[in-house]
C-alpha cells in the first residue's frame, strides 16, 4: 500500500456515508495523512420541463451548498474527526470530485460504489466517472443499497 499524504472522502449523504468516511479516516490515520471531506451539490444550469427551459435558482443552489457543508461538519463531529478540511461545491459530481482532489492535493479518493448494473450502468455512475478521470488512486468502498 502506498504512503498517502492526503485523502479526499467523497460523501453522497447516502445511508452508508458513515462507512465511507470511517474508511477514509482509517487510511488518513494509518498514513499520517490529511483528510478532506467533500460533497458536490448537483445543480444543473437548466431544468428541462417539456419544451420549456427554466433557469435554476442559484440562490437555492447556494442554500443547498451551505446545508451540505453544515451536514459534513456535523458528520465530522459525530465521527470525531479532527483536523479535517470540509469542502462543498456546485456542479457535476464526478468533475467536482476531480477538481477538489487536485485543489486539496489528495493522492487517494475514497468513495462509495453501489455496484449498479444493467440500465443504471449504461447511464453511468459517479464512481465510474471518477475512476476514469482521477489523477490518483481511487478506493471504491462497496456499499449495499437497502431493498
Amino acid at each position: 500500500m502506498s504512503n498517502y499524504k492526503h485523502v479526499l472522502a467523497a460523501a453522497d449523504f447516502s445511508a452508508e456515508t458513515g462507512v465511507i468516511l470511517h474508511k477514509a479516516a482509517d487510511i488518513s490515520r494509518s498514513n499520517g495523512a490529511g483528510l478532506t471531506l467533500f460533497h458536490a451539490v448537483e445543480c444543473s444550469d437548466a431544468l428541462y420541463a417539456s419544451d420549456l427551459v427554466m433557469p435554476v435558482d442559484m440562490e437555492l443552489c447556494e442554500e443547498m451548498e451551505k446545508k451540505a457543508k453544515n451536514h459534513l461538519l456535523e458528520l465530522a463531529k459525530t465521527l470525531e474527526l479532527e483536523d479535517v478540511d470540509v469542502r462543498v461545491s456546485i456542479g457535476v459530481a464526478k468533475h467536482e470530485i476531480i477538481r477538489a482532489t487536485k485543489e486539496a492535493g489528495a493522492d487517494i479518493i475514497v468513495m462509495g460504489s453501489h455496484g449498479r448494473h444493467g440500465l443504471q450502468l449504461l447511464l453511468g455512475s459517479t464512481a465510474t466517472g471518477v475512476l476514469h478521470l482521477a489523477p490518483c488512486d481511487v478506493l471504491a468502498v462497496r456499499v449495499n443499497e437497502r431493498i
